[in-house]
């Protein structure tokens, strides 16, 4: 069945940082969780003096945001994650290898994938990229060219502790990522999007990540669609978004797989708004986009719930949402 998605394409103009676990700067994230968005928008919100829905529910649903490639001229080249299944279609160790490091499908390619079909033998692995091979290409660029569009630079720093200047600056190294010309990271937005556009004005002129008082995550955006051919009677769901299930019985039934692969996620961090900057949120799992799950569906579809991680030690204050509702579409495995 083929599925047109609206999708929200972020040109960034200036670099990013997106924090890891660790809060270490000297790695950066090249690719933001779509909790983490879902909390940047609904804190927009707040900012514009709009009332919060019930639970936290902005009444859509959003993919994590994943890298896209566009060229000077032509249409933009959109990459999804690899599904993380555990089986590797090769037994030959140099290709197994390789195979290993691909993170991103071009969009043809994920689409064999969701197929059931193998797309490592008619597509060519580029780094972490899985691309057309040349002579699918036409008048655009050179291949090579599609796998330079994003990269990190390290740059050096110093911390100033003491206002009076009289302590020691203490050098610090931060990770930044730059996106070529007008790539960057889009999002797929299924439902009403009415609140997450009003969300998404502000927060394109506040940036996104960290650091953003010093120029850093600020972006433009457009709109484009994003052309899916999901398989009929598929046995298995692919999640797209970050994703915390409803119940422990619900996620017990998704795992009923050999096949169901999932990676963890820990999501927490600190409190943003005044005067709890201090203080950590409660900290929980969720399970990251990529990740196979047990379940016969024929069409995109929504699971999980949306979480509180309000602390205990702060009383009358208002809830701090975490999205855990995520984005399926049905794959073959």
């Amino acid at each position: 069945m083929k599925k047109k998605l609206k999708i929200y394409k972020l040109h960034f103009t200036s670099p990013l940082h997106l924090s890891t676990q660790r809060a270490d700067y000297g790695i950066s994230q090249t690719t933001i969780p779509s909790d983490t968005i879902y909390a940047a928008l609904t804190a927009c919100l707040a900012k514009l003096g709009e009332d919060i829905p019930d639970k936290g529910d902005l009444g859509c649903t959003i993919s994590s945001l994943f890298p896209f490639y566009q060229p000077k001229e032509g249409k933009a080249m959109y990459f999804l994650p690899r599904p993380l299944l555990s089986h590797i279609p090769t037994e030959k160790i140099e290709e197994m290898k390789k195979i290993k490091k691909v993170a991103w499908l071009e969009v043809s390619a994920f689409n064999a994938m969701l197929a059931g079909n193998n797309p490592f033998t008619s597509f060519e692995i580029k780094g972490k990229y899985l691309l057309p091979k040349e002579k699918d290409f036409g008048k655009n660029e050179k291949k090579e060219d599609y796998t330079d569009f994003c990269h990190s630079q390290v740059s050096e720093r110093v911390s100033i502790t003491d206002r009076t200047m009289q302590s020691d600056a203490v050098p610090f190294y931060m990770d930044r990522v730059f996106f070529r010309e007008k790539s960057g990271l889009y999002f797929i937005a299924q439902g009403n999007t009415e609140l997450l556009d009003k969300a998404l004005k502000l927060l394109a002129l506040e940036g996104i990540g960290t650091d953003r008082n010093v120029g850093n995550g600020f972006f433009e955006y457009e709109f484009d669609t994003l052309d899916l051919e999901l398989p009929d009677n598929a046995n298995h769901i692919l999640a797209l978004s970050s994703f915390c299930p409803e119940t422990k019985e619900q996620l017990t039934e998704m795992l009923q797989s050999d096949k169901a692969t999932y990676e963890l996620q820990r999501r927490g961090g600190w409190i943003t708004t005044p005067p709890n900057q201090s203080l950590r949120k409660n900290v929980i799992y969720m399970l990251a986009a990529g990740s196979v799950f047990k379940h016969d569906v024929n069409d995109i579809c929504t699971f999980g719930k949306i979480v509180n991680l309000r602390p205990d030690i702060i009383k009358d204050e208002h809830p701090i949402w975490r999205c855990g509702r995520a984005m399926f579409i049905p794959i073959n495995v």
